[in-house]
């Protein structure tokens, strides 16, 4: 059910610094594999949320409409919940909330990006895999797009 978790370490071609690319494959809710090399060529917001956090439940529709808008062009949202929610009710809020993204299953204490210090916890993945941004707390579709444009001034 559920694939291992696992990062990988790239050298720059120069081979003066290290740059992180950030892997793992995570069981979607209907049970298809995502693979972050998958999404390689877009920009990857990848949210860390669960079903009682309230500032989770508040930036969903933030998510969902920076998704809607992006997932076409350059930009994709991940959102990463625990395996220890009850299936059942989970596939029932996403489908009440309308989320439009990929929902992906993690078990507990795994954290492929980086150790979480508390939820939401956002991350953004670059085009190439390396991880460049992360913020713990809730995160608006605006400010989501800040956090693209800082890294890259041509990416939306």
């Amino acid at each position: 059910m559920f694939r291992a978790v696992f990062f990988l370490l790239a050298l720059t071609v120069s081979g003066a610094a290290a740059a992180e690319v950030a892997e793992f494959e995570l069981q979607g809710l209907e049970g298809e594999a995502h693979r972050l090399s998958d999404y390689r060529g877009q920009w990857v917001v990848v949210n860390y949320w669960a079903m009682w956090c309230m500032p989770c439940r508040e930036e969903i529709p933030e998510l969902i409409r920076f998704h809607k808008r992006h997932k076409e062009e350059n930009a994709v949202v991940l959102g990463v919940t625990s395996t220890t929610a009850n299936r059942e009710r989970l596939e029932q809020f996403v489908e009440e909330n309308e989320i439009n993204y990929p929902v992906l299953l993690i078990e507990p204490g795994m954290d492929p990006l980086a150790p979480l210090k508390g939820i939401p916890a956002t991350f953004l993945v670059a085009p190439d895999g390396s991880v460049v941004a992360h913020k713990t707390g809730p995160v608006t579709a605006a400010g989501l797009q800040e956090m693209i444009e800082q890294q890259d001034s041509s990416a939306l």
